[in-house]
């Protein structure tokens, strides 16, 4: 049976719920629903899974709060014997307009602390990350208050579809892999 990783990137604490900062815990969390299987506390964070189609996904929060999430990811894809192929990281974006997908093989590390420790543990950037855009409406120097900051009113009503499109490309990048999810759900 083939095994995957998916990593949701976020930070624990009631006060970062619901934030921009933490729509990668918010993606998992509706792919939980949809897939009905729930996530309980491991070593170095939240794991939940589910099987389709004879694959077995494992779902990962990590409870190292974003800056260190490469120690959960290691940790896991090694006991798990996840090949890095398999493994998908989901974060924030504030290059992408709220509410866009993107799925990419590979890349930089976009100034994203936490896809910049990732990047630093596995010692490669050649690892798939799934990019859902937060917009960037903020004033020069206010990134952080932005990206920790609660999702607009106009937002939080658009969140509910945005998350059922981010949970489709999810399963679809399990199933059909990464070239046609791409093809399928990048910029939608």
């Amino acid at each position: 049976m083939k095994k995957y990783l998916i990593a949701g990137l976020g930070n624990i604490g009631p006060e970062y719920q619901e934030t921009r900062h933490n729509i990668g815990f918010q993606i998992l969390d509706a792919l939980a629903e949809k897939q009905e299987f729930s996530f309980a506390t491991d070593k170095l964070g939240d794991l939940g899974n589910y099987k389709i189609k004879g694959r077995n996904v494992l779902c990962l929060k990590p409870s190292t709060f974003m800056n260190r999430s490469g120690k959960a990811v290691k940790y896991w894809m090694e006991k798990e014997k996840i090949p890095m192929e398999n493994v998908l990281i989901v974060t924030d974006d504030i290059n992408l307009p709220f509410g866009s997908l993107r799925l990419k093989a590979k890349g930089s590390d976009g100034g994203h602390n936490g896809l910049k420790d990732i990047q630093n543990m596995l010692q490669t950037t050649n690892y798939h990350r799934f990019r859902f855009g937060v917009g960037s409406d903020f004033a020069r120097g206010r990134q952080v208050d932005y990206v920790l900051g609660k999702w607009s009113e106009e937002e939080a009503k658009s969140l509910k579809e945005r998350l059922a499109r981010a949970t489709e490309l999810l399963n679809s990048f399990v199933l059909a892999g990464p070239k046609i999810t791409m093809n399928q759900y990048n910029g939608t």
